[in-house]
């Protein structure tokens, strides 16, 4: 069954992204921020507390250590420092988890440290030494050292696919420098429709590439993420009628806010 994640809980002391109360309806998991690239105690905790009011999973976001540079910056680390990393961010998080009486469901690495994993194999290893202690699942991207590593080792892989970022040839995400930009709600459905049923999307190239669709990711600071899910939700539904919609009336879009 596909589901909707999204990167959650990434603002910084009075500082957010986005309005995360007003997406937390619309997902079924929330990747949690750790602090390293974002967040903070309160935040993490708060966002933790509306994943429970919302009934949505919670995994871990770990990145690497860099505030400044929202952790897309790569960092040169051996395996045993990233098992560590992941690691630390984790265990941080499950206090919180443990506080409100919710399982860890996941990890997903985040930024850099999602893309450096997908391109070495060492660093695969890394996060997957840390997922075996914590006994959880791992978000990645096929055809890469996420699935090779993460399978061949047991650990649960969970195919991921961003409806609001580009591929390239390679099969890799664009990433965008600073925000995310406002990505067109029906290009979004459409490249997940086509993933789902196809396992495919097409390039900046315009050429095809095979993806795994087993869970989407909308990001919090896209400017219409809200517009997306709620598309997104409503797609889904007619084409899977068995899995129960979310609640997605009334609500509004979110604002990105630094105050």
């Amino acid at each position: 069954m596909v589901d909707l994640n999204c990167d959650m809980g990434e603002g910084f002391g009075i500082y957010s992204f986005a309005e995360d109360s007003e997406i937390m309806p619309f997902i079924d998991a929330a990747n949690v921020a750790c602090g390293f690239h974002a967040s903070d105690p309160n935040t993490m905790r708060k966002t933790v507390e509306l994943a429970k009011k919302h009934n949505v999973k919670v995994g871990s976001h770990p990145a690497y250590p860099d505030l400044v540079g929202f952790g897309r910056r790569p960092m040169k680390m051996q395996r045993e420092e990233i098992k560590n990393l992941v690691m630390y961010q984790t265990g941080a998080l499950k206090a919180y988890l443990e506080e409100f009486k919710l399982p860890l469901n996941h990890i997903k690495p985040h930024g850099s440290l999602y893309g450096v994993s997908a391109k070495e194999e060492d660093v695969a290893h890394g996060i997957a030494d840390a997922a075996e202690i914590f006994g959880v699942g791992i978000f990645g991207m096929v055809n890469t050292f996420h699935e090779k590593v993460y399978k061949e080792r047991g650990i649960k892989f969970i195919a991921e696919f961003y409806s609001d970022l580009e591929y390239d040839e390679t099969g890799y995400l664009v990433i965008a420098k600073g925000r995310n930009k406002y990505y067109p709600a029906d290009l979004a459905v459409e490249r997940c429709m086509r993933a789902i049923k196809e396992n495919k999307v097409k390039t900046v190239n315009n050429t095809d590439i095979d993806v795994g669709c087993e869970t989407i990711c909308v990001h919090s600071d896209t400017p219409n993420a809200i517009e997306i899910l709620q598309a997104l939700r409503k797609n889904m539904s007619q084409n899977n009628p068995a899995k129960e919609p979310k609640d997605i009336t009334d609500k509004k879009m979110p604002y990105i806010v630094a105050d």
